[in-house]
């Protein structure tokens, strides 16, 4: 090599100036035997200082692409695998079982599902805000470390894979008889959950999890002003009702060690739709918001907030009387509760869709929200159409 002289390691004909030293272990016979050039470079290079700069260690990393579509893999085997066991498991079953079973176990992950399909669609909000030049983060009061819509789909990812895994270990185990630890896992489920949520460490995305703990304690007790957060995640509760329906009876059924049981007439007096507790829970997210509109009137003085908190507590006669359906006599019931109860849906679902179009779902904060800094595809889809805004409208009474 260069021209069949042998120069020793240390040659500064070997390195630029400046650099350290570099020692190669190689012997006189490697070296003449055709080692090439290319292959006895340094592992450290020199700026123009002097100094010494590492190889990058993003060189070693795959492509973007390469990764996103080696997780989807992933994401596509595990899919399959909780469908094929969860299929297997449950053709196990006697088929007069099955259909109570799987709606007992669709109770108990339907509510973390759907908490999980809500973190989704909150991401998709993010997106569009930031495509549409809304400042969120000063709307909802936010600090410098808010999620970004990824990484609140980052969070919507890992709920998506852990819920459906529980809920495949329930179905496998309780098909093949080990019955004790069937029951074990939603309720380690619903354990993780809190844990994650109240977990006072700084890891984990803390500072949003006490944003949203202390959101919660203000929308509860509504003893100060009412911020913008505060409202909107009320309003958020408000449309739950599904979700706290089936949490309730899960909570319910894990309390009295009723989970993996299919004893419904029994249960059913105590944890299903005979129970006191639903109307209850139901009914909590329409007196939050409506003791927050006092709140503001309190506040303010505007008499918009007084006729705002008549549309919320229009939804109490609604949850109270459907209730009484299960605690009445069927006559009593029909000739008297059932037009009642009519009547009050009527009243709640009327007043509910005027407050939403006219106050609401008005132009103007339609335009706001669909009008993008530059030209965007949204805004010649959107913005502007009739029939995006009667479909929002009745998104918003549904």
């Amino acid at each position: 090599m260069f021209g069949g002289v042998n120069a020793p390691a240390n040659s500064p004909h070997l390195r630029k100036s400046g650099s350290r030293p570099v020692v190669y272990d190689l012997d006189e016979h490697e070296v003449e035997n055709g080692v090439e050039e290319g292959l006895l470079h340094p592992v450290e290079a020199s700026d123009s200082k002097g100094g010494v700069i590492p190889v990058s260690a993003a060189a070693m990393m795959p492509s973007p692409v390469l990764l996103w579509r080696f997780k989807v893999l992933l994401f596509v085997i595990w899919g399959f695998i909780c469908c094929k066991v969860g299929w297997d498991s449950v053709m196990r079953m006697s088929a007069d079982k099955r259909e109570l079973f799987l709606y007992e176990a669709f109770l108990y992950f339907n509510p973390l599902l759907l908490a999980a399909l809500m973190v989704w669609l909150w991401g998709i909000n993010l997106w569009f805000f930031s495509q549409g030049g809304v400042n969120y983060a000063k709307i909802f009061d936010l600090d410098q470390n808010h999620l970004t819509h990824r990484e609140i789909w980052k969070c919507a990812t890992w709920m998506t894979i852990i819920v459906p895994t529980s809920m495949t270990a329930y179905i496998y185990l309780y098909s093949h008889g080990e019955v004790s630890y069937a029951a074990s896992q939603p309720v380690l489920l619903y354990a993780a959950a809190v844990m994650v949520l109240i977990f006072p460490f700084d890891i984990f995305y803390f500072s949003s999890r006490y944003f949203f703990l202390r959101t919660l304690w203000r929308i509860v007790f509504p003893l100060q002003a009412i911020s913008f957060a505060d409202f909107f995640l009320a309003d958020i509760l408000t449309s739950m009702a599904k979700v706290f329906s089936d949490l309730e009876r899960s909570v319910c059924r894990m309390v009295h060690r009723q989970v993996a049981t299919i004893a419904w007439l029994e249960a059913d007096s105590v944890c299903g739709s005979h129970s006191v507790a639903i109307p209850l829970v139901l009914v909590l997210p329409y007196l939050f918001r409506l003791n927050q509109c006092l709140r503001q009137y309190k506040d303010t003085g505007e008499k918009t907030t007084l006729l705002n908190a008549l549309k919320y507590s229009t939804a109490v006669p609604v949850i109270f009387l459907s209730a009484l359906k299960y605690h009445v006599f069927p006559e009593r019931w029909t000739n008297f509760y059932r037009p009642l109860w009519l009547l009050s849906g009527v009243v709640n679902s009327s007043y509910s869709f005027y407050w939403d179009v006219n106050r609401d779902w008005d132009l103007s904060g339609f335009t706001r929200i669909f009008k993008f800094n530059k030209p965007h595809l949204f805004s010649h889809m959107l913005h502007g159409r009739r029939w995006v805004s009667f479909v929002m409208r009745i998104a918003c009474v549904q």
